[in-house]
Protein backbone atom coordinates (compact mmCIF):
# COMPACT_ATOMS: atom_id res chain seq x y z
CA UNK A 1 0.00 0.00 0.00
CA UNK A 2 1.18 3.37 -0.79
CA UNK A 3 1.51 5.27 2.28
CA UNK A 4 1.70 9.45 2.22
CA UNK A 5 3.79 11.56 4.46
CA UNK A 6 1.80 13.70 6.59
CA UNK A 7 2.84 17.25 7.41
CA UNK A 8 2.06 17.46 11.39
CA UNK A 9 1.87 20.80 11.93
CA UNK A 10 -0.72 21.06 14.61
CA UNK A 11 0.92 23.18 17.48
CA UNK A 12 -0.64 20.39 20.23
CA UNK A 13 1.04 18.00 19.03
CA UNK A 14 4.37 19.52 18.63
CA UNK A 15 6.23 19.03 22.08
CA UNK A 16 4.99 15.27 21.52
CA UNK A 17 6.31 15.14 18.20
CA UNK A 18 9.82 17.09 19.67
CA UNK A 19 10.29 14.12 22.18
CA UNK A 20 9.24 11.58 20.31
CA UNK A 21 12.11 12.16 17.86
CA UNK A 22 14.55 13.73 19.73
CA UNK A 23 13.98 10.75 22.31
CA UNK A 24 13.78 7.89 20.11
CA UNK A 25 17.85 6.99 21.02
CA UNK A 26 17.18 7.83 24.49
CA UNK A 27 14.75 5.64 24.94
CA UNK A 28 16.18 2.72 23.79
CA UNK A 29 19.09 3.54 25.50
CA UNK A 30 17.34 3.25 28.69
CA UNK A 31 16.20 -0.16 27.68
CA UNK A 32 19.44 -1.29 27.52
CA UNK A 33 20.46 0.38 30.26
CA UNK A 34 17.86 -1.20 32.53
CA UNK A 35 18.12 -4.92 31.01
CA UNK A 36 21.60 -5.68 30.04
CA UNK A 37 21.56 -8.45 27.29
CA UNK A 38 23.11 -11.15 29.70
CA UNK A 39 20.15 -10.25 32.06
CA UNK A 40 17.89 -12.99 30.47
CA UNK A 41 20.50 -15.87 30.85
CA UNK A 42 20.76 -15.14 34.33
CA UNK A 43 17.46 -15.04 35.07
CA UNK A 44 15.69 -17.43 32.67
CA UNK A 45 12.67 -18.25 33.08
CA UNK A 46 9.38 -17.24 31.16
CA UNK A 47 10.56 -13.20 31.35
CA UNK A 48 11.96 -13.14 28.02
CA UNK A 49 8.56 -14.79 26.49
CA UNK A 50 6.01 -12.83 28.75
CA UNK A 51 7.52 -9.48 27.09
CA UNK A 52 7.16 -10.49 24.12
CA UNK A 53 4.12 -11.62 24.19
CA UNK A 54 3.61 -8.15 25.50
CA UNK A 55 5.57 -6.12 22.33
CA UNK A 56 2.93 -8.41 20.36
CA UNK A 57 0.57 -6.50 21.73
CA UNK A 58 2.19 -3.22 22.06
CA UNK A 59 2.93 -3.75 18.09
CA UNK A 60 -0.80 -3.57 17.56
CA UNK A 61 -1.85 -0.72 19.46
CA UNK A 62 1.29 1.22 18.09
CA UNK A 63 0.04 0.57 14.30
CA UNK A 64 -3.23 1.32 14.94
CA UNK A 65 -2.67 5.19 16.91
CA UNK A 66 -0.30 5.85 14.47
CA UNK A 67 -2.25 5.22 11.56
CA UNK A 68 -5.27 7.02 12.98
CA UNK A 69 -2.97 9.65 14.14
CA UNK A 70 -0.37 10.55 11.08
CA UNK A 71 -1.85 8.52 8.38
CA UNK A 72 1.57 5.99 8.22
CA UNK A 73 3.21 3.27 10.27
CA UNK A 74 5.37 2.99 13.06
CA UNK A 75 8.18 2.66 10.81
CA UNK A 76 7.82 6.25 9.59
CA UNK A 77 7.86 7.03 13.25
CA UNK A 78 11.44 5.61 14.33
CA UNK A 79 10.08 2.13 15.37
CA UNK A 80 11.71 -1.38 14.06
CA UNK A 81 9.73 -3.74 13.43
CA UNK A 82 12.53 -6.42 12.87
CA UNK A 83 13.47 -9.23 14.86
CA UNK A 84 12.62 -13.02 15.68
CA UNK A 85 9.79 -15.00 14.17
CA UNK A 86 8.00 -14.76 10.70
CA UNK A 87 7.78 -10.92 9.95
CA UNK A 88 4.74 -9.50 8.43
CA UNK A 89 3.07 -6.47 7.55
CA UNK A 90 -0.48 -4.14 8.19
CA UNK A 91 -3.59 -4.30 6.50
CA UNK A 92 -5.51 -0.98 6.48
CA UNK A 93 -7.46 1.03 4.24
CA UNK A 94 -5.95 3.76 1.68
CA UNK A 95 -5.74 7.04 3.47
CA UNK A 96 -6.46 5.88 7.60
CA UNK A 97 -5.66 9.11 9.13
CA UNK A 98 -8.50 9.86 10.87
CA UNK A 99 -10.08 13.34 10.23
CA UNK A 100 -10.55 14.88 13.52
CA UNK A 101 -13.44 17.20 13.96
CA UNK A 102 -12.54 18.08 18.40
CA UNK A 103 -9.26 19.33 18.66
CA UNK A 104 -8.88 17.92 22.61
CA UNK A 105 -9.53 14.21 20.90
CA UNK A 106 -7.33 14.72 18.19
CA UNK A 107 -4.46 15.91 21.07
CA UNK A 108 -5.47 12.59 23.38
CA UNK A 109 -4.80 10.32 20.12
CA UNK A 110 -1.29 11.97 19.18
CA UNK A 111 -0.25 11.95 23.22
CA UNK A 112 -1.37 7.92 23.33
CA UNK A 113 0.07 7.33 19.69
CA UNK A 114 3.73 8.33 20.82
CA UNK A 115 3.36 6.27 24.02
CA UNK A 116 2.30 3.27 22.09
CA UNK A 117 5.18 3.85 19.56
CA UNK A 118 7.74 4.53 22.98
CA UNK A 119 6.31 1.33 24.39
CA UNK A 120 7.32 -0.69 21.44
CA UNK A 121 11.07 0.95 20.94
CA UNK A 122 11.53 0.45 24.76
CA UNK A 123 10.60 -2.96 24.79
CA UNK A 124 12.23 -4.06 21.53
CA UNK A 125 15.40 -2.08 22.98
CA UNK A 126 15.16 -4.59 26.66
CA UNK A 127 14.79 -8.30 24.52
CA UNK A 128 17.92 -7.37 22.29
CA UNK A 129 18.40 -9.84 20.28
CA UNK A 130 15.42 -11.79 21.92
CA UNK A 131 12.98 -9.46 20.44
CA UNK A 132 9.91 -10.74 18.12
CA UNK A 133 9.53 -9.20 14.58
CA UNK A 134 6.17 -7.59 13.82
CA UNK A 135 3.70 -10.19 12.46
CA UNK A 136 1.15 -9.70 10.40
CA UNK A 137 -1.36 -7.45 11.48
CA UNK A 138 -5.20 -6.93 10.15
CA UNK A 139 -6.57 -3.42 11.16
CA UNK A 140 -9.53 -3.63 8.59
CA UNK A 141 -11.54 -7.03 8.18
CA UNK A 142 -10.47 -7.52 11.81
CA UNK A 143 -12.65 -4.42 13.28
CA UNK A 144 -15.31 -5.85 10.93
CA UNK A 145 -15.94 -8.91 12.65
CA UNK A 146 -15.26 -7.29 16.20
CA UNK A 147 -18.18 -4.49 15.35
CA UNK A 148 -20.72 -7.35 13.53
CA UNK A 149 -20.29 -9.53 16.95
CA UNK A 150 -21.44 -6.47 18.81
CA UNK A 151 -24.06 -6.08 16.72
CA UNK A 152 -22.71 -2.73 15.47
CA UNK A 153 -22.90 -3.47 11.57
CA UNK A 154 -21.58 -5.03 9.07
CA UNK A 155 -19.17 -2.25 7.60
CA UNK A 156 -17.37 -0.57 10.81
CA UNK A 157 -14.15 1.73 9.72
CA UNK A 158 -12.43 2.93 12.97
CA UNK A 159 -10.82 5.23 11.12
CA UNK A 160 -14.08 6.84 9.60
CA UNK A 161 -14.59 9.76 12.34
CA UNK A 162 -13.07 9.96 15.76
CA UNK A 163 -16.52 8.11 17.24
CA UNK A 164 -15.49 5.15 15.45
CA UNK A 165 -11.74 5.79 16.45
CA UNK A 166 -12.76 6.25 20.17
CA UNK A 167 -14.62 2.76 19.83
CA UNK A 168 -11.62 1.13 18.32
CA UNK A 169 -9.51 2.35 20.89
CA UNK A 170 -11.54 0.85 23.80
CA UNK A 171 -11.26 -2.87 22.52
CA UNK A 172 -7.27 -2.52 22.88
CA UNK A 173 -7.33 -0.32 25.93
CA UNK A 174 -8.88 -2.25 28.49
CA UNK A 175 -7.49 -5.69 27.11
CA UNK A 176 -3.96 -3.96 27.16
CA UNK A 177 -4.49 -3.22 31.17
CA UNK A 178 -5.52 -6.55 31.89
CA UNK A 179 -3.03 -8.18 29.73
CA UNK A 180 -0.44 -6.65 32.13
CA UNK A 181 -1.90 -6.89 35.72
CA UNK A 182 -2.41 -11.01 34.39
CA UNK A 183 1.19 -11.14 32.94
CA UNK A 184 3.59 -9.71 35.89
CA UNK A 185 2.98 -12.68 38.07
CA UNK A 186 4.64 -14.60 35.57
CA UNK A 187 7.79 -12.31 35.78
CA UNK A 188 10.83 -13.11 38.08
CA UNK A 189 12.92 -10.15 37.30
CA UNK A 190 11.70 -7.48 39.55
CA UNK A 191 13.72 -4.83 37.15
CA UNK A 192 11.12 -6.12 34.61
CA UNK A 193 8.18 -6.40 36.60
CA UNK A 194 8.62 -2.55 37.67
CA UNK A 195 8.76 -1.57 33.89
CA UNK A 196 6.17 -3.52 32.75
CA UNK A 197 4.35 -2.06 36.00
CA UNK A 198 4.96 1.47 34.80
CA UNK A 199 3.56 0.11 31.42
CA UNK A 200 0.55 -1.06 32.44
CA UNK A 201 -0.07 2.75 34.54
CA UNK A 202 0.09 4.08 31.20
CA UNK A 203 -2.64 1.74 29.69
CA UNK A 204 -4.49 2.34 32.53
CA UNK A 205 -4.24 6.09 31.61
CA UNK A 206 -4.97 6.15 28.21
CA UNK A 207 -8.37 3.57 28.99
CA UNK A 208 -9.13 5.93 31.66
CA UNK A 209 -9.19 8.57 28.67
CA UNK A 210 -11.05 6.70 26.20
CA UNK A 211 -13.66 5.69 28.41
CA UNK A 212 -14.24 9.02 29.87
CA UNK A 213 -14.54 10.10 26.30
CA UNK A 214 -16.97 7.88 25.00
CA UNK A 215 -19.25 8.27 28.21
CA UNK A 216 -18.93 11.86 27.70
CA UNK A 217 -20.18 11.27 23.84
CA UNK A 218 -22.81 9.47 24.65
CA UNK A 219 -21.30 6.07 23.47
CA UNK A 220 -22.13 3.70 26.31
CA UNK A 221 -24.60 1.64 24.39
CA UNK A 222 -21.83 0.98 21.36
CA UNK A 223 -18.93 0.65 24.00
CA UNK A 224 -21.26 -1.79 26.30
CA UNK A 225 -21.77 -3.79 23.40
CA UNK A 226 -17.91 -4.38 22.50
CA UNK A 227 -17.41 -5.54 26.42
CA UNK A 228 -20.20 -7.78 26.56
CA UNK A 229 -18.66 -9.25 22.77
CA UNK A 230 -15.02 -9.35 24.37
CA UNK A 231 -16.09 -10.83 27.23
CA UNK A 232 -17.73 -13.61 25.27
CA UNK A 233 -14.85 -14.49 24.20
CA UNK A 234 -12.44 -15.06 27.05
CA UNK A 235 -14.15 -17.59 28.67
CA UNK A 236 -17.04 -18.32 31.26
CA UNK A 237 -16.21 -15.55 34.01
CA UNK A 238 -16.82 -12.06 33.79
CA UNK A 239 -13.82 -10.46 33.52
CA UNK A 240 -15.10 -7.03 31.29
CA UNK A 241 -17.56 -4.26 32.31
CA UNK A 242 -18.97 -1.47 29.95
CA UNK A 243 -18.55 2.12 30.53
CA UNK A 244 -22.66 2.81 32.51
CA UNK A 245 -23.98 0.19 34.94
CA UNK A 246 -27.55 1.39 34.33
CA UNK A 247 -28.15 4.71 33.90
CA UNK A 248 -24.52 5.75 35.79
CA UNK A 249 -21.20 6.23 34.58
CA UNK A 250 -18.59 2.70 35.12
CA UNK A 251 -15.08 4.59 33.92
CA UNK A 252 -13.05 2.78 36.15
CA UNK A 253 -13.94 -1.33 35.99
CA UNK A 254 -12.82 -3.12 39.39
CA UNK A 255 -13.76 -5.67 41.39
CA UNK A 256 -15.69 -6.06 44.87
CA UNK A 257 -12.28 -4.75 46.37
CA UNK A 258 -11.40 -1.75 43.87
CA UNK A 259 -8.73 -3.66 41.60
CA UNK A 260 -8.59 -3.67 37.91
CA UNK A 261 -9.06 -7.82 37.07
CA UNK A 262 -6.69 -9.87 35.13
CA UNK A 263 -6.31 -12.06 31.87
CA UNK A 264 -4.18 -14.88 31.17
CA UNK A 265 -2.31 -14.78 27.93
CA UNK A 266 -4.87 -17.46 26.70
CA UNK A 267 -8.21 -15.33 27.98
CA UNK A 268 -6.07 -12.14 25.63
CA UNK A 269 -4.96 -14.29 22.85
CA UNK A 270 -9.33 -15.20 22.52
CA UNK A 271 -9.94 -11.85 21.92
CA UNK A 272 -7.57 -10.67 19.61
CA UNK A 273 -7.91 -13.45 17.12
CA UNK A 274 -11.42 -12.95 17.49
CA UNK A 275 -12.16 -16.33 18.53
CA UNK A 276 -12.73 -18.32 21.95
CA UNK A 277 -10.64 -21.14 21.17
CA UNK A 278 -7.35 -19.06 20.57
CA UNK A 279 -6.97 -19.67 16.87
CA UNK A 280 -4.90 -17.59 15.17
CA UNK A 281 -6.86 -14.62 13.60
CA UNK A 282 -8.65 -11.45 13.91
CA UNK A 283 -6.08 -8.93 14.32
CA UNK A 284 -3.59 -11.50 14.10
CA UNK A 285 -4.03 -13.48 10.53
CA UNK A 286 -0.78 -15.74 11.34
CA UNK A 287 -1.01 -15.11 14.69
CA UNK A 288 1.75 -13.88 17.43
CA UNK A 289 5.48 -14.25 17.14
CA UNK A 290 7.40 -16.01 20.01
CA UNK A 291 6.54 -18.80 22.64
CA UNK A 292 3.42 -17.47 23.49
CA UNK A 293 0.87 -17.41 20.52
Amino acid sequence: MTEDLITQADSGRSRRNFLQIAGVTTAAGVGMSMFPSAAFAQRGGLDPAVLNFALNLEYLEAEYYSYAVFGTGIETQGAGIDGVGTPGTVTIRKNPQVQFATPAIQQYAAEIASDEIAHVQFLRAALGAARVARPAIDLQASFRAAAQAAGLGDNFDPFANEDNFLLGAFIFEDVGVTAYKGGARLLANKDFLEAAAGILAVEAYHAGIVRTTLFARGLGAAANAISDARDSLDGPTDLDQGITIGANANLVPTDANGLAYSRTPQQVLNIVYLNPIGVAGGFFPNGLNGSIR
